[in-house]
Order: C-alpha cells, then structure tokens, then sequence
C-alpha cells in the first residue's frame, strides 16, 4: 500500500502494525514500579502500537500540498520539520530523531499548509490519528497531562530560539545551533570535542536564519581557527571553546 507523497519520485509504504515497536510496550506502565499515583512524564508510554510508515531518504511524509492529520512518532532515522513562509522560504523548526514525536500541529484540528517534514535518511515512522489521539486522552487522562507536558517543553524550546534571533548576532546563533545539536546528536571524544553526522550549510542556514553564503563564510572561519574542523564525513566540533569565545550557555541534554 502507498501513501501520497506529495509528488515527490519514490513511494512511503506502509507496513503492518509491529507489537514489537509499540511504544508503551518499551516502557513500565504507570503503577508497575509501586508509584500508581505517580504521574509518566514521557506520552510514549501511553501511546498504543499503530501502523509503521517506511520512507526513503529525502521523502515529504507531509507538506503545503498534503498536510498532515496525524502524530508521527519515529521508529528508526531522522526527520527534518520545517515551515514554509507564503513567499516560499523555510525555516528549519528541529531535526527528530528515532523515539521523538513530531506532527503535533495536527492535534489543533486545523490542516497546516505551512509545515513541511522531510525524511533525511530512510526513516520508519509509527503514525496515530488526531481522533485516535483525543479518545486515548478521554480514556487515559495521565496522557494528556504528559502530553501538554511535553508541548509545553517544546514550546520553551522554541521560545528561546525566538530570543535567540532577537537577540544574538549571526556567529552566536551558528554556535549556539551547532553545539545543541552536538547535544542531541553527537558522540563525546576523550580530547573533549563531540563528533556528529555532517549536516549540510543549507540546512545550518534555515536553522540560523540567514543565507547559506553567510553560513560557509562563517563554518570557514570557525574551522580555520580550529573550533568545528568538519568534512564532508562528520562535523567535530569543540563546544567549550564555542561557549567561551561567544559566551553562549546550553543546558545539558
């Protein structure tokens, strides 16, 4: 079976539904631990196992032209979200990774035609409905507290990238974006430095907000002084000596 895909060459497949990726079953059930009246923090252990999308790399799982209705949760790869302004360019919102939820503008009822998801490598992806959402609520009311938990730990998130473009000049945001994703993508080295996937200027660039051009002049500069010696293979980079120089402070992951 296919879904659309936007109009994009290559097909989404759809697959069975697997009890082995269900997510509740990869985490204790409230109670299990002797704490019944503790609240789970984490929606995905209230998520019930749902159908398993298959994309390839550079697939739209949704866009402007088939927006989404569902909340996707990624079973294995990566996912870029990005919003598309009516004059057609894009900022990049996050990039997911494999047991992160993404689609949560489809819990609001309303289509967003300005939101894009992207898969950057070939990506499996589990799917719940908005209506499948809202029942699970109404019979599960925790979920819906760890859910607006969640949301609302995103949408901290997002504020203080929105202060961050207010606030910080262009080096700044570029260092601060590449540390945050050293944190959640990266692998720590002995020398200090933290090793990560090669994320292309173009991408860096809707993630700064600003142009790819000022994005290589800058990863240049950074590189000829020694602080992100990347490749085509991997970008290293030394965030303590991003932090001092720039004077950016990143909490922990």
């Amino acid at each position: 079976m296919l879904l659309h895909n936007g109009g994009n060459d290559g097909e989404i497949r759809v697959l069975l539904r697997d009890s082995s990726r269900c997510p509740a079953a990869q985490l204790p059930m409230p109670g299990e631990s002797g704490t019944a009246t503790k609240i789970q923090k984490d929606p995905l252990s209230y998520l019930p196992c749902s159908t398993i999308v298959e994309c390839s790399r550079g697939r739209v799982l949704y866009g402007p032209k088939n927006p989404s209705a569902n909340l996707y949760l990624i079973i294995i790869g990566m996912v870029a979200v990005q919003r598309i302004a009516a004059d057609g360019r894009s900022v990049l919102v996050d990039i997911y990774k494999t047991d992160e939820l993404f689609g949560e503008s489809a819990l609001i009822g309303m289509c967003d035609t300005h939101e894009q998801a992207t898969a950057l490598e070939d990506t499996k992806v589990m799917i719940w409905a908005r209506h499948e959402v809202e029942e699970l609520v109404v019979r599960q009311p925790r979920f819906g507290i760890a859910l607006l938990q969640w949301l609302t730990q995103r949408s901290i998130e997002l504020t203080h990238r929105i202060e961050s473009f207010s606030s910080e000049q262009i080096d700044q945001r570029l260092a601060r974006s590449l540390i945050h994703l050293s944190q959640r993508f990266g692998q720590p080295l002995e020398d200090g430095s933290i090793r990560m996937m090669p994320i292309t200027h173009e991408l860096l660039s809707r993630y700064v907000g600003t142009s790819r051009e000022l994005v290589t002049q800058r990863m240049n500069e950074f590189r000829r002084l020694g602080y992100v010696p990347y490749s085509r293979k991997e970008i290293v980079l030394y965030p303590e000596a991003l932090r001092k120089v720039f004077g950016i402070h990143v909490a922990t992951t």
